[in-house]
């Protein structure tokens, strides 16, 4: 019998991603969003793809009714926990609206599961969590640090409750994955990344400077101590991520775990660039500019745990990457907006 695993933000950039491996592995998914940065429309393509639907329920995971009426009504097995707010510089302005959506929305999840006594979580953690001080590349066993924003403040403080739940009952299953810098889209096109508003990652500013929706990118800073004086990030393919959300789950044991997912590669701000208009054959006007705060001059991952404990790595390369956004764009100029179907 399928296992039925819950993904709260399932239909977002990386949960919908996941529930396609997710399905495609022969589990059964239920799907609760409120769609602040997800589409439904996602949903409807993921299952399209896997030939198999997904349940999706529109709703918030701070409110306990509707996550207790899905425990109650699915014989739910697992969480892969996505939902929460997730821009950086968003989160400076914004920080009440984080610590409540990202962590009071985690609290009101798990007292949900323990009513419900499903003890097994895998969680959507980041690379943010090693704070401003840790020396690259990060490794799980280091500390957690001093968080550059609000944002990465949220994740740090989920781990810690995750954490002392599992100190405090030993039957609870917790994997939380550190993940880098996801980009690239799934082979098809039909699902990607589509951010609402201006883009806050590197990589849909690209796509959308190519497709003409905006003038130019600015690179913030290009004075760092890196070979060309831009940041370096690990850049991971989402469809590399979602496996490995899919591998956590596979072999999470018991208690509280951490594990990086990332390629253990940095490559700069130039070099992304480069990269996408060498092989989508597109310029990409850009210009440099201050700094931004908070931005790191680079980190990246030590990926030999996962190998080890999840039996995962990384096997797309980053001209798939900077190929399969591309393809995702123009398929999808205005994003999940677009009438695209698979019969198109």
């Amino acid at each position: 019998m399928s296992k039925t695993i819950l993904v709260t933000g399932g239909a977002g950039y990386i949960g919908s991603h996941t529930v396609l491996c997710l399905l495609q592995n022969d589990y059964d998914v239920v799907v609760v969003d409120n769609l602040s940065n997800g589409s439904d429309i996602a949903l409807e393509r993921v299952s399209e793809l896997a030939g198999k639907d997904v349940e999706f329920v529109n709703g918030d995971i701070r409110n306990e009714e509707t996550l207790s009426h899905i425990f109650t009504t699915h014989p739910i097995t697992g969480v892969i926990h996505f939902a929460g707010l997730k821009a950086v510089g968003e989160s400076t302005q914004k920080p009440l609206e984080y610590y409540d959506n990202n962590v009071c929305g985690t609290a009101t999840l798990l007292r949900c599961m323990q009513k419900a006594e499903v003890k097994e979580i895998v969680f959507s953690s980041s690379a943010t969590v090693y704070g401003q001080e840790a020396p690259v590349p990060y490794v799980e066993s280091t500390p957690r640090g001093t968080s550059a924003s609000p944002y990465g403040a949220t994740k740090a403080m989920i781990e810690e409750i995750l954490e002392d739940v599992s100190n405090s009952d030993h039957q609870w299953k917790i994997s939380s994955l550190r993940y880098f810098n996801p980009i690239g889209a799934h082979e098809s096109g039909l699902i990607g990344e589509d951010p609402k508003g201006i883009p806050n990652n590197l990589m849909p500013y690209i796509s959308q400077v190519a497709i003409g929706k905006r003038e130019k990118l600015q690179v913030f800073g290009g004075d760092y101590p890196t070979p060309d004086g831009t940041c370096r990030r690990d850049y991971i393919h989402v469809m590399d991520l979602a496996e490995g959300h899919v591998a956590a789950l596979q072999y999470i044991k018991t208690g509280f775990d951490v594990t990086n997912l990332g390629t253990g590669n940095p490559t700069s701000v130039i070099e992304l660039i480069d990269m996408f208009t060498n092989k989508n054959g597109i310029d990409i006007p850009y210009e440099i500019t201050d700094r931004r705060a908070g931005d790191l001059s680079e980190f990246w991952a030590d990926a030999k745990k996962a190998r080890i404990a999840l039996n995962w790595k990384a096997t797309r390369s980053l001209e798939d990457m900077v190929i399969d956004t591309w393809n995702w764009q123009t398929k999808n100029p205005s994003g999940y907006c677009d009438p695209l179907t698979l019969g198109q």
